[in-house]
């Protein structure tokens, strides 16, 4: 049973109604001093929406259409401005806001002094310098991308990167708004940078960061000295793509490439694969048409420089003429030649007499004994010494140390004949294994091989192989070597071509003579 009350009861839309009514009573006319936040420019209905805001509050403001126009002062993102207009209220969300009449500028905001005084110590640093900004690779293998995996802009780089030149991609998730992104988005880009050349996982060619548009407060976190340090301190070449193409980020300074959207950043990091498979073919039609006008004007070139060449025959001439002088010469140079020793040796035959040949044996006959008795002198001499020489030496051989030679030199003699005998064995089995394989090519490439896989020889009755069938007469005697043996044939009639009516006749089976291995030649 509901409880008994004298209470007045109200519709939310009364409630919301009043409010709007004392709201707009007690605040009809205002000046609120406030920084801008939010602004994006006109809504495509032509209204303004934004936010004033300080240190301690927000407030929601908006200029209606027909109001723009008459603004002496339009906003900006981050201005300080003192804003004149009425409280209202909005019935739909219980939210109040200010609908501004007329704006005065009051100074810059405090975020854009903080952001505009850090911008000038990194930049004071060098971090900003045109100078450290690297070179994009022109084709990467690895793209890393460090950005929300929920939002639209992942979806818009993959997207891209697989239109223009698809390549392995690896995805940092970050927060790209709020108190975490500054540290996540460095360590991420940090984390990038630690990763091995050839490591299990991929170390990127280039870096995207990138995010979707907002306010400056959702944007602040790439305004962090830390992300700023990260990005400039990144070996691997970085495009940065933070909010849309009229925001900029201290990062953007920093970055070696600045992408005004997502979108532009994917096509800055990759070319487009058709435009690139185009300009090489058109490269190699190039190379393939002055490859050939170069052939051409060699070739031309020859021809020219072998018509002014002499012919063979002509160079050949003159020498073979000076030849046949040269020969005829020479049998007259011999014949002179053999008359003038005839005549000197017809002058010197009447000296050559027996008596003289006589004395001259005697004389080398006599000085060959002289020299026989100074030999066996001197060999005699010679053999005294090496007997004193050798008593000498047979007094300090010993049976001893002969015996410890002869087991010395029988040792080594032993180590010898191991070496040569394991030498041996090693050459032998290198021949052995050459031979093997000589004779395997050598039966592989026979033709007998070919015998074995079904092909047949076909040799005429007094030698010679069959090659063509219009090489073979009717009723010519014929011999068919198969792998397994030999068939004896007739030729049927018609010329090179078998005549149904006149078969062939088997007269014997011959089982190859010799090893079955062996190779012989066809021709």
């Amino acid at each position: 049973m509901p409880a008994l009350t004298n209470a007045a009861e109200f519709t939310v839309s009364e409630i919301a109604n009043a409010v709007k009514r004392t709201v707009e009573d007690e605040f009809g006319h205002v000046r609120v001093r406030g920084e801008i936040s939010g602004f994006r420019g006109q809504h495509s209905s032509g209204h303004a929406y934004f936010t004033l805001k300080d240190e301690g509050a927000a407030l929601d403001a908006v200029v209606w259409k027909g109001t723009w126009p008459k603004l002496a002062f339009k906003p900006e993102e981050g201005l300080e401005v003192i804003a004149t207009g009425r409280l209202t209220t909005f019935p739909r969300s219980s939210k109040y806001q200010i609908v501004i009449e007329q704006i005065e500028p009051a100074g810059a905001g405090a975020l854009m002094a903080l952001l505009e005084e850090r911008r000038k110590k990194l930049l004071g640093e060098g971090l900003f310098a045109a100078d450290r900004k690297r070179a994009l690779p022109y084709l990467p293998r690895v793209i890393g991308v460090i950005t929300s995996p929920t939002g639209a802009v992942i979806r818009d780089i993959l997207h891209r990167i697989a239109d223009r030149f698809p390549s392995h991609v690896l995805v940092w998730p970050v927060r790209v708004q709020g108190d975490t992104c500054a540290p996540e988005v460095t360590a991420a880009i940090e984390g990038f940078n630690a990763l091995p050349l050839g490591g299990a996982i991929p170390r990127p060619d280039i870096l995207i960061v990138a995010r979707g548009g907002g306010s400056i407060e959702d944007l602040w976190g790439f305004n962090e000295e830390s992300v700023v340090r990260a990005v400039a301190n990144s070996a691997i070449p970085v495009i940065t793509a933070v909010g849309h193409e009229t925001d900029t980020t201290l990062v953007d300074y920093a970055s070696d490439h600045r992408a005004p959207t997502p979108t532009a950043a994917a096509e800055a990091a990759v070319p487009v694969r058709a435009e690139r498979i185009g300009h090489v073919d058109d490269l190699g039609g190039r190379l393939r048409h002055g490859m050939r006008r170069v052939g051409g004007e060699a070739r031309d070139r020859l021809r020219a420089a072998s018509r002014g060449l002499p012919k063979p025959q002509n160079l050949v001439g003159v020498p073979r003429q000076r030849l046949d002088l040269a020969a005829t010469a020479l049998v007259t140079a011999l014949r002179h030649a053999g008359q003038k020793k005839r005549i000197g040796l017809g002058e010197v035959a009447p000296r050559l007499t027996p008596g003289l040949l006589s004395r001259q044996w005697r004389d080398l006959s006599q000085k060959l004994g002289r020299l026989a008795e100074r030999h066996r002198d001197g060999a005699r001499l010679g053999l005294e010494r090496r007997d004193r020489a050798l008593e000498r030496l047979a007094a300090r051989l010993t049976p001893q140390r002969l015996q410890g030679d002869i087991r010395h030199s029988g040792e080594r003699l032993d180590r010898q004949a191991e070496r040569l005998l394991g030498a041996f064995r090693r050459g032998l089995e290198r021949r052995r294994e050459r031979v093997e394989g000589g004779y395997k090519v050598l039966k592989s490439v026979g033709y007998r091989e070919t015998l074995r896989r079904g092909f047949a020889v076909v040799h005429r009755a007094e030698g010679g192989i069959v090659q063509m069938a219009g090489e073979v007469g009717a009723g010519e005697a014929l011999r068919i070597e198969f792998a397994d043996g030999e068939l004896t044939a007739t030729a049927g009639v018609g010329t090179g071509m078998p005549n149904p009516a006149a078969p062939v006749v088997q007269t014997r089976k011959k089982k190859p003579s010799g090893n079955d291995d062996g190779q012989e030649s066809l021709f």
